[in-house]
């Protein structure tokens, strides 16, 4: 198994390389497969090892091994949360049916974490499409009937919409389909859970981001990393913290 877990983590870490290129090209509306992995300073093509921004990154002091710029840390911070998430939903899920969707909703939350913390955007061209693909995923995998999940894709999009409503535009068009994405996969009750979760967690990012100044008050502040740890906390352990909650009103 010691060797399975490493050969997972490795594989997650070259997946991180290519979200973090996925990320950048179509921000910039490039190709994603021409040209290949370049420094973005001196065009340098990149070697087989500079495509391991976490390890590279640590080897090289975080500078291009060819021009010495400085490298952004988005590069192994991509790389590094793929490898953890991926790692922590095959251990957590298992080899099931279920990681598939598991998967494939892990990739579409990565990647609007990459395109949000850059600019502030959740991509209709990755999001429109993920959400096709995991109602056709659901249709054959999942525990409860497909109707739930549609359901709880509905369940999703509302409640962003209504947020995006109430806050007269504090919530961007993206969160409200990423979420629709999100229900989906979790189904009404833990799109619920997840949405409780990623707005404590956005609120208390924010308030440590406007303590220590480094965002201004009223500034906007990326909420796709709040709503992705709170989906795969809800996701992968929501049962445990419903089983724990109850047993504390009980």
């Amino acid at each position: 198994m010691l060797i399975v877990d490493l050969f997972i983590f490795i594989i997650s870490l070259m997946f991180g390389s290519f979200f973090n290129v996925v990320a950048i090209r179509l921000l910039k509306k490039e190709s994603i497969s021409y040209p290949p992995s370049h420094c973005t300073y001196c065009n340098h093509r990149l070697g087989f090892f500079d495509l391991f921004p976490l390890l590279s990154y640590l080897f090289l002091k975080g500078r291009c091994r060819y021009c010495k710029e400085k490298i952004s840390p988005l590069y192994p911070l991509g790389e590094g949360m793929t490898a953890i998430i991926f790692f922590l939903v095959y251990k957590k899920i298992g080899i099931t049916p279920e990681l598939l969707p598991a998967i494939l909703l892990s990739t579409l939350l990565i990647l609007s974490v990459l395109t949000d913390i850059r600019e502030k955007l959740i991509l209709d061209i990755i999001t429109l499409p993920s959400i096709v693909v995991l109602i056709i995923t659901r249709f054959f995998i999942g525990g409860e009937p497909f109707l739930t999940y549609l359901i709880g894709g509905v369940v999703g999009f509302g409640l962003l919409l209504l947020l995006a409503v109430v806050s007269k535009g504090g919530m961007g068009g993206g969160d409200i389909k990423l979420y629709a994405a999100i229900g989906v996969v979790l189904g009404p009750a833990l799109t619920v859970m997840s949405l409780v979760l990623a707005s404590f967690v956005g609120a208390v990012v924010g308030i440590l981001l406007i303590s220590l100044k480094i965002v201004k008050r009223k500034e906007p502040i990326a909420f796709g990393p709040s709503i992705m740890i709170g989906t795969l906390v809800a996701y992968l352990y929501g049962e445990e913290i419903w089983t724990w909650y109850s047993s504390l009103l009980l």
